[in-house]
């Protein structure tokens, strides 16, 4: 069953457990992790899978790496911030590594990776990030 969260809708992923119950993991996983981002193709209208993306955090001026994730078949990580962490406010940086994902598509592009940066107030329980791709230009937006 699909679950809303704020503007944007996560399709049931369920996992058969043993005594026939489903879970729904991505949205579990969505709804415990602060961070979530989201990848879609906008020259075909499809998600992006596999696209590696790298969350770090500003410290003291420089960039700090947290964590790293792979987009699933939805064009989806659903839980990028660092497992078992409390959010800590401040300045974040995603970046989408959309040269590599390009070349296994055999598809040129303009930009090699797109790095997003953005602040986490501690305002909202949840932050979403996503990215319209085409090999030629971008747009990224707050959703939650």
């Amino acid at each position: 069953m699909p679950v809303r969260i704020g503007d944007e809708v996560i399709g049931a992923i369920g996992v058969a457990r043993a005594g026939g119950s489903a879970i729904d993991e991505g949205c579990a996983l969505a709804a415990a992790n602060p961070l979530s981002v989201h990848v879609l193709n906008i020259q075909n209208g499809l998600p992006s899978a596999d696209v590696t993306v790298t969350l770090e955090r500003k410290t003291d001026g420089q960039w700090e790496m947290l964590n790293e994730g792979v987009t699933n078949e939805q064009g989806r990580i659903p839980a990028l911030y660092p497992e078992g962490e409390k959010l800590e406010t401040g300045t974040y940086r995603v970046v989408f590594e959309t040269g590599d994902w390009f070349a296994k598509h055999d598809t040129e592009t303009f930009f090699p990776e797109i790095p997003v940066v953005f602040s986490m107030d501690g305002n909202l329980e949840h932050y979403h990030v996503p990215l319209l791709l085409s090999p030629y230009g971008y747009s990224t937006y707050r959703g939650n």
